[in-house]
């Protein structure tokens, strides 16, 4: 739906992506964080109202056991980065 990222050197690499997931009635907005551009943190929330725990756990779940689709979301926001 959306991706942005900055960067500064006082906080490292700062990102959002709102997406869509499978069936799920709401959008979710995923915040990233990296100090060097390798190791991400992040955050999952619902993209504007809060919605379902089940749902929001199951994004959470496979946040956790899909790299690929970790990594497609962190390439998403590093790919809107101004050089």
């Amino acid at each position: 739906m959306d991706a942005s990222m900055s960067y500064s050197k006082e906080d490292g690499y700062i990102g959002k992506v709102a997406f869509e997931f499978k069936d799920h009635k709401l959008p979710y907005e995923i915040t990233l964080h990296s100090k060097n551009g390798k190791e991400w943190s992040y955050g999952l929330f619902f993209l504007n109202e809060s919605g379902s725990e089940d749902e929001i756990l199951e994004v959470e779940d496979v946040l956790e056991e899909s790299d690929e689709w970790y990594d497609f979301l962190v390439n998403a926001a590093k790919n809107t980065l101004q050089k």
